[in-house]
């Protein structure tokens, strides 16, 4: 069974920084891609961030451009999520995602493997 493991939440004031790893734990698996997203309390999971290992692109949501940097790893099935600049409305569990198969790339349901999530609190 594939395990995605999220890592790096917590508390942070407005302003503040967090870098969130995921890392899988489990059978190998091969992706093509991995992704960040992020539900807040009463509201749907939503994208993030995600990186293409076949076109070596990155993708953002608006809402974090020039704030948030996704970085990883191919090889190892690792993605990191540099997150500067924090605001209170980044408040929410982060789950990070891999793709192995075609979809939208910015769309969850394109997603096989998902973490357990990892809360993170902007205080403002």
């Amino acid at each position: 069974q594939v395990q995605l493991v999220e890592s790096g939440g917590g508390l942070v004031q407005t302003g503040g920084s967090l870098r969130l790893a995921c890392a899988p734990s489990g059978r190998t698996f091969r992706s093509n891609a991995m992704g960040w997203f992020r539900q807040a309390p009463g509201k749907e999971r939503e994208f993030v961030a995600g990186i293409s290992w076949t076109v070596g692109y990155t993708y953002y949501a608006d809402s974090v451009k020039g704030r948030f940097t996704i970085s990883g790893d191919s090889a190892k099935n690792t993605v990191f999520l540099q997150m500067n600049s924090l605001k209170p409305e980044d408040t929410a569990v982060y789950y990070c995602a891999a793709r192995d198969g075609l979809g939208y790339l910015k769309n969850p349901s394109a997603f096989a493997y998902w973490g357990q999530g990892t809360q993170v609190t902007v205080s403002s």
